[in-house]
């Protein structure tokens, strides 16, 4: 027998948080803007915490709620239906990933110095990977470091720093051994910012527009130049040549994360979809009494159904301490997908009104564009998951253990 049931206290930790999200977090996006968000956010933050709820999957002895992958994974499907959901709890991209990734890799003087204080809410951090020049392949970077007595010197440029302007702490990766196997080439970085060697030159325009609200939060993303960036060697995270490593790690989370808020949003997108039908009468009947419409709000039904099942299975696969990679590829396409789905057809069920700005829907549809794109954009997923099938078969004669045929 498979059981598919959730441990009490997951459940109990689950509509806890999902009845915080809808009774502060939603409620707090009435009249939120740059001006009041600090106001709103301090409030959401000290309600959580009187009411135990902060940095879920960070462990109890570092101040947080030691949620293991299956509770936190079921919190955050809750969270990402609010802007404010993750940030009211301390658990935002991309400052929880690196949280995980100190946490991990940390020297003890790292975890109490920089650590400490993002596990507090009193700091932010980003995350310099990305480079022009590079794109997707991580290994292709060019920013370089050299060692220079007690420091490293560091210089080049970073693209797509995700919350650069609102971080007070830079985790950036360079090259410090050219000669070293490909993904032994790269160390990363700690960087107390501000730091006249780590320039923010703009914040990138996107599709998703810019407004002073965003930038507050920090869902912006910046081009960055390096340039004789003075960092101890103290600073240096997860040792020489572990640069690679460090971003994997981070990296892997991130995309959970995601996947998700991407549920999330998907769910209070469809939500929204089954209110608007329910209460809008054309050419004499509901909405909702049309075959056409009830077929397209199957259809997102079935996305979310899926998506549910992978990150429950990815989660317990976390939990039990076993190779998640392929999974987590295939899981990070597909929801990506997923949500566009949703909120898409979400918004053609609100017809022009879902179009405007009266609803979130039009802002949603074109964030979430970047879901394809951050973390590793689908190509690279799929190809990485084509050539796990084919190995797969080579190896045992079938494909099956790379296709979800080995599911426990």
């Amino acid at each position: 027998m498979i059981d598919f049931e959730i441990p009490e206290d997951a459940k109990i930790i689950r509509e806890t948080v999902r009845k915080f999200v809808r009774d502060h977090c939603i409620p707090a996006e009435e009249g939120l803007t740059a001006d009041t968000f600090d106001e709103k956010l301090a409030a959401l933050r000290v309600k959580a915490r009187e009411e135990g709820l902060w940095c879920p999957f960070i462990p109890e002895e570092h101040g947080g709620m030691g949620l293991k992958p299956l509770a936190n994974a079921l919190v955050q499907m809750e969270l990402g239906e609010s802007i404010l959901g993750a940030l009211s709890m301390n658990t935002q991209g991309p400052d929880d990933a690196t949280m995980l990734t100190l946490l991990t890799h940390g020297t003890d003087h790292q975890k109490e110095k920089f650590l400490k204080p993002l596990l507090n809410g009193e700091k932010r951090i980003c995350y310099s990977m990305t480079e022009k020049a590079a794109g997707a392949d991580a290994t292709g970077m060019q920013t370089s470091a050299v060692a220079d007595g007690d420091n490293f010197v560091l210089n080049g440029e970073k693209w797509f720093s995700s919350s650069a302007d609102v971080a007070d702490i830079a985790v950036v990766m360079a090259k410090t051994n050219p000669e070293a196997p490909r993904h032994r080439q790269f160390t990363t970085f700690i960087v107390e910012l501000p730091n006249p060697g780590y320039n923010i030159i703009r914040n990138i325009p996107t599709m998703h527009g810019e407004s002073p609200l965003m930038e507050k939060i920090g869902a912006t993303h910046s081009e960055i130049e390096i340039k004789d960036l003075v960092v101890p060697k103290e600073n240096v995270l997860g040792g020489l040549g572990g640069g690679f490593e460090m971003g994997q790690h981070r990296l892997a989370y991130g995309r959970l994360r995601h996947g998700m808020h991407n549920v999330a949003r998907a769910q209070r997108a469809l939500d929204l979809a089954a209110k608007h039908v329910t209460s809008r009468d054309t050419f004499g009947s509901r909405l909702a009494d049309r075959q056409g419409v009830q077929w397209m709000l199957a259809e997102c039904a079935s996305e979310l159904y899926m998506a549910r099942l992978m990150l429950l299975h990815i989660a317990y696969k976390a939990e039990k301490g076993m190779d998640l990679r392929q999974e987590n590829s295939i899981a990070k396409v597909f929801l990506a997908h997923m949500v566009h789905k949703v909120v898409d057809t979400a918004l053609q069920l609100h017809g022009a009104l879902g179009y405007s700005h009266d609803t979130p829907l039009a802002a949603w549809y074109t964030a979430i564009r970047s879901q394809r794109l951050v973390d590793g954009p689908d190509e690279v997923h799929k190809w990485r998951v084509g050539k796990n099938v084919i190995r797969a078969y080579e190896q045992f004669g079938t494909t099956a253990s790379a296709a979800g045929g080995d599911l426990l």
